[in-house]
C-alpha cells in the first residue's frame, strides 16, 4: 500500500499505541497501512517499598511523556511536521494488580503490581465462592484481601482500576476497561460481555459483614469491547499527554487493554484453536478455546481475548531476568578481559552456544524465581542453580538450564491444557526479549510445548503496536467487521513469518529436565527458607 505519510500526519489518518511494560514503556505511531512511522521508549524498573512491588504515580507520568515526546520529536526530524492530531490513542499496561482512589481522586495505596503474590487468603476464598480460578494478582484478589487485612483505605474506596484504565480516565475523564483487560480484574460473563453479575452479587453477600458504604458495581469501571468508542482526549489530558503542547484534544481514544490482549493483537492469535506466548520479565501463554475446560485448575486462569472470547492463560511471574543477569556477569567478565562485546552481540552467541548443550542439559538445574512463583506456589522466590558431582557442568549447558527454565512453570500450565484437557493448538506464535535471538528461543518454545512456534516479522513491536492496531480497528472497521476478519484480511494479509518445528531430542530432554525442575523444588523451597 502506497501513501503519504506526511499527509497522513498532518490529516490524522494514523493510529498511537503506548503500552506500560514492566522493564519499558513505548509508544508506537502507525499509519494506514499498519506499519509504524515514529516510536519513543522509556526504560523504567519496579520498586520493592514495604514488602510490595509498585511504580510511583511520578514515574508512570514521567515516562510516558517522555516516550510521547520521544516519538513525536521522531515524526518531526523524519517528516518536517509537527504531531497535532491523530486519527485514535490506545494505552495498555500490565494487567491485575491494585489502584484504588477516593471520592476526590486521589490514590488511597501506592500501586501493587501484578508480581506481589500476597493475596493467597483472598485467591483460595474466592476461588471456593466463585468455583472459578481467581489468581492471586487479580486486581479483586487484591481487593479482597485488603478488606480482610481490614486496612484503613477500604471504606474510602471509590473507584478501582488498572495501570491501563488510570491512564484512560486521567486522559479522557472516563471509567473504563476493554473486556480483555477487565478479565483480570474480575470473571467476565461470556453472554454479556460484562462483569459477571452473579459474582458480585456473591462477592457483595460475602463483604456485607464489613458494613462498607460501597458495593462492588460502584467501584468497577465499565467494561467495552474492541471497537466500541465511548472516550475522547479531553483538553486536560492532551496537555499531560503532550507537555509542548502541541497535540489537540479530541481525539477518539479505545477501550484501555492488557498486555495479554495486546499480545494476541500483536501475533494475530485471537482465534480459535490459535495462542500467542509473550515471554520477557515474566512468560504467559494464551489459548483461545473451543470450549470451556472440564473443571477450575489454580494454575489456569481464564481471561477473554479484546473482542470478548474465552481464553486459557498460563502464567509464570518469572522468565528471563534471571538469565539476564548472568548475561551481565559475563559480559562484565568480557570487560574485565578488556573485551568491548555488543551486548546483542553477546546474548546472540551464547544462545546459540545453547543449542550446543546436551538435551537435558547434562543434569543441571537451575530456577530464575527472581521473586514468587504462583504456578509453583512460592510466596518469595531465590535465583538459584544447582549441579551435582556428575553433571556435565560445561556453558553451553549452562546457558541451555537457563533458557529452559525460564520456562520451567510455564510448562506446567501448558501440560494442563495440552495433555490433561487436550486442548488443540495449531501452533504457538511467540513475541517478547525471549525470542529476539533467531531460532533459539524458538525451538526452546517448542522442546517445551511440543508444538510449532512461529514468530512474525512484525513481533518486535510488540504490545504497543498491538494497542495502536486496537485503536485503529476502532477508528476504521467497516459496520459489522470483526476484529478477528480485521487483523486476518487487512493487519496480516501480507505479513511474513518463521516458524521452527519441535524437534524430538529437544522435546524428550525438556521432559527429562521437568522431572529434575518438580523433584528439585524442595532445594528452592530451602533456599528461600534459609536465604533471607
Amino acid at each position: 500500500m502506497s501513501y503519504d505519510i506526511k499527509d497522513a500526519i498532518l490529516s490524522g489518518r494514523t493510529s498511537l499505541g503506548i503500552e506500560f511494560g514492566s522493564t519499558r514503556i513505548k509508544a508506537v505511531l502507525i499509519g494506514e497501512d499498519f506499519s509504524p512511522i515514529a516510536s519513543g521508549s522509556y526504560d523504567w524498573e519496579n520498586s520493592y517499598v514495604n514488602h510490595i512491588w509498585t511504580y510511583g504515580l511520578d514515574d508512570i507520568w514521567q515516562g510516558l511523556q517522555d516516550c510521547y515526546r520521544k516519538m513525536a520529536d521522531e515524526v518531526k526530524a523524519r517528516y518536517g511536521v509537527p504531531l497535532q492530531t491523530i486519527g485514535a490513542i490506545g494505552f495498555s499496561g500490565m494487567m491485575h494488580g491494585y489502584m484504588v482512589f477516593d471520592e476526590a481522586g486521589e490514590q488511597l495505596v501506592p500501586f501493587r503490581t501484578w508480581r506481589n503474590n500476597i493475596t493467597e487468603q483472598a485467591s483460595k476464598v474466592l476461588t471456593e465462592q466463585f468455583n472459578f480460578q481467581i489468581p492471586q494478582r487479580w486486581s479483586i484478589a487484591h481487593l479482597y484481601q485488603a478488606i480482610l487485612n481490614q486496612e484503613e483505605h477500604i471504606s474510602q474506596i471509590h473507584f478501582q482500576t488498572t495501570l491501563a484504565g488510570y491512564i484512560h480516565w486521567k486522559l479522557t475523564g472516563q471509567k473504563v476497561l476493554g473486556v480483555g483487560e477487565a478479565s483480570g480484574v474480575f470473571p467476565i460473563d461470556l453472554a454479556t460481555k460484562k462483569f459477571n453479575a452473579n459474582m458480585i452479587g456473591q462477592f457483595n453477600a460475602l463483604i456485607a459483614e464489613h458494613n462498607l458504604s460501597w458495593s462492588l458495581e460502584d467501584i468497577l469501571p465499565e467494561v467495552l469491547v474492541a471497537g466500541e468508542q465511548k472516550s475522547s482526549l479531553s483538553e486536560e489530558g492532551a496537555k499531560l499527554l503532550d507537555v509542548t503542547g502541541e497535540l489537540k484534544a479530541g481525539i477518539p481514544i479505545c477501550p484501555p487493554e492488557g498486555d495479554a490482549g495486546t499480545g494476541m493483537v500483536a501475533t494475530n492469535s485471537i482465534a480459535e484453536r490459535t495462542g500467542n506466548v509473550s515471554a520477557g520479565t515474566s512468560v504467559f501463554a494464551m489459548v483461545v478455546l473451543e470450549r470451556e475446560l472440564s473443571r477450575v485448575y489454580d494454575e489456569i486462569d481464564l481471561v477473554t481475548t479484546p473482542a470478548g472470547s474465552l481464553v486459557a492463560m498460563a502464567h509464570s511471574n518469572n522468565c528471563s531476568s534471571d538469565l539476564n543477569a548472568w548475561v551481565g556477569l559475563f559480559d562484565e567478565f568480557a570487560k574485565t578481559m578488556g573485551l568491548d562485546l555488543d551486548r546483542s552481540q553477546l546474548y546472540e552467541k551464547l544462545y546459540n552456544l545453547a543449542l550446543q548443550g546436551d538435551p537435558d542439559c547434562g543434569g543441571l538445574l537451575a530456577y530464575g524465581y527472581l521473586s514468587g512463583e504462583h504456578m509453583t506456589h512460592f510466596e518469595e522466590g531465590r535465583p538459584l542453580f544447582v549441579r551435582s558431582s556428575h553433571s556435565k557442568f560445561n556453558l553451553a549447558n549452562f546457558i541451555r538450564v537457563h533458557l529452559f527454565t525460564a520456562l520451567g512453570a510455564l510448562k506446567i500450565g501448558m501440560d494442563i491444557l495440552l495433555k490433561k484437557e487436550n486442548v488443540k493448538l495449531e501452533e504457538i506464535l511467540g513475541h517478547g526479549g525471549f525470542f529476539k535471538t533467531e531460532v533459539v528461543g524458538q525451538r526452546i518454545m517448542a522442546a517445551a510445548l511440543n508444538v510449532p512456534v512461529s514468530v512474525m516479522e512484525t513481533a518486535g513491536e510488540g504490545g504497543a503496536w498491538g494497542i495502536a492496531l486496537l485503536a485503529s480497528y476502532m477508528m476504521n472497521k467497516e459496520e459489522t467487521e470483526t476484529l478477528e476478519a480485521f487483523l486476518k484480511t487487512k493487519v496480516f494479509a501480507a505479513k511474513a513469518g518463521k516458524t521452527v518445528l519441535p524437534e524430538s531430542t529437544d522435546v524428550e530432554g525438556f521432559e527429562d529436565f521437568m522431572q529434575r525442575y518438580r523433584e528439585g523444588l524442595a532445594i528452592e523451597r530451602a533456599a528461600v527458607e534459609y536465604l533471607k
